[in-house]
């Protein structure tokens, strides 16, 4: 196990009805501005629940931004923050999805990058994305109240950008992004239609993934407790398409996609992320959902670093999928166990291949020149997923063998 520093200040407040307690988490006199989406909170009466519970105690003066876009939009996102100087906000709260929480921590990090007549700064801000963020030195107070699991980032300092000016996909952190809070509440999500739950699951899914499957540094604990969530995943994923109404089945998927991502499965081993690099630009060239990039990317992730990542690979075979069968290679039974998540994606009602999503080998340039444009071209555990890798993997993503 490599040396690591661990550190989540985020607490979490996980149960139903647990919005009443923003009259406890907020501060009393705070100048809140509520962030949320495309309407979905004002229609479920979530919106209304959480203002209420605002003035149920104190004197806080609250006001709204809505719109925030399902991959947040750099653009709209700088109108949030000119929001925050124009009414003095000293607190955001981020009610929604992991792009509404992602957008709300972007604004928190940019809202102090102003010009002379007290806007938000577009070039200053897209210094900061380019650079991740990592040299802001102050930030707006930010709490969350959680609609779909998926993200993780309820839990953690980092997020995602969309630039569509800009056809870019950025990703971002800084320990200042922190929530102070988030309110999981598992009854949020039963309004959500099926697409959106089964993205969720295979976000979590492919989170893990990033994190786990690389080379073994004898991490013991992170590699059962990252197993352990994949497995979770595998049974409640289908469980709750058919029986959407069952809460216990709600409650172990929000909580397994929290912890997905909240930095502990990842400390002290090597991390991947290829995956969610190359799944960026094809959002953003092509506005597919994010967790269906995925789903597309990492089956030939896979198989194309297959010799790098064997180890883990047949770890996960044995220990994932349960295939212990003694009698048959290695490369059989890892590619058995790339199918069995094939299929399980597919089982989910998601793509994994370019084919599934209309697209064919005409993507594939594009896709590649973003990827430069944007210097992602040393990716993977071992930096040495340059653009030629990406290209073949690609290649490989065409066309699937899930049966």
């Amino acid at each position: 196990m490599n040396n690591f520093q661990y550190y989540n200040p985020v607490r979490i407040v996980f149960g139903e009805g647990q919005i009443e307690q923003l009259s406890d988490l907020v501060p009393t006199d705070a100048r809140v501005l509520i962030t949320y989406g495309g309407g979905s909170a004002q229609r479920t009466g979530t919106l209304d629940e959480v203002k209420d519970a605002l003035s149920a105690s104190g004197n806080r003066t609250v006001f709204e931004f809505g719109g925030i876009e399902p991959n947040p939009e750099f653009v709209t996102l700088l109108k949030a923050a000119d929001m925050v100087n124009e009414h003095n906000i000293d607190f955001l709260l981020a009610v929604g999805g992991g792009s509404v929480i992602d957008g709300s921590k972007f604004v928190a990090l940019v809202a102090s990058l102003t010009e002379e007549d007290g806007t938000v700064s577009r070039d200053q801000a897209w210094d900061a994305l380019t650079s991740y963020c990592r040299n802001i030195d102050s930030a707006v107070d930010l709490g969350a109240v959680l609609t779909i699991p998926a993200t993780g980032s309820e839990m953690n300092s980092g997020g995602v950008v969309n630039y569509s000016e800009r056809q870019a996909k950025l990703p971002f952190g800084n320990p200042l992004a922190f929530p102070k809070f988030s309110i999981l509440d598992p009854t949020k999500t039963l309004t959500l239609p099926e697409r959106q739950v089964m993205n969720g699951v295979a976000d979590a899914f492919v989170h893990v993934m990033e994190q786990y499957l690389t080379y073994p540094v004898n991490a013991k604990v992170q590699d059962a407790f990252a197993e352990s969530l994949l497995k979770i995943l595998i049974e409640e994923g289908p469980a709750v398409k058919k029986d959407p109404e069952n809460m216990e089945t709600r409650k172990n998927i929000m909580w397994t996609a929290t912890m997905a991502l909240n930095g502990l499965i990842g400390t002290g081993v090597p991390q991947d992320w290829t995956t969610h690099m190359v799944g960026h630009e094809l959002t953003s060239l092509h506005a597919i959902d994010h967790a269906r990039t995925l789903t597309i990317v990492l089956p030939s992730v896979m198989r194309e670093l297959k010799e790098s990542k064997k180890e883990k690979l047949l770890q996960y075979a044995r220990n994932v999928w349960n295939l212990t069968d003694t009698d048959q290679d290695d490369d059989t039974i890892i590619e058995t166990a790339i199918v069995n998540t094939e299929n399980f994606f597919r089982e989910l009602g998601l793509p994994v291949s370019l084919e599934d999503v209309d697209l064919d080998n005409a993507a594939i340039d594009p896709i590649i020149k973003q990827l430069e444009a944007h210097n992602m071209v040393k990716l993977g555990e071992h930096g040495k997923n340059d653009l030629d890798v990406s290209r073949r993997i690609l290649d490989r993503a065409v066309t699937s063998k899930a049966s």
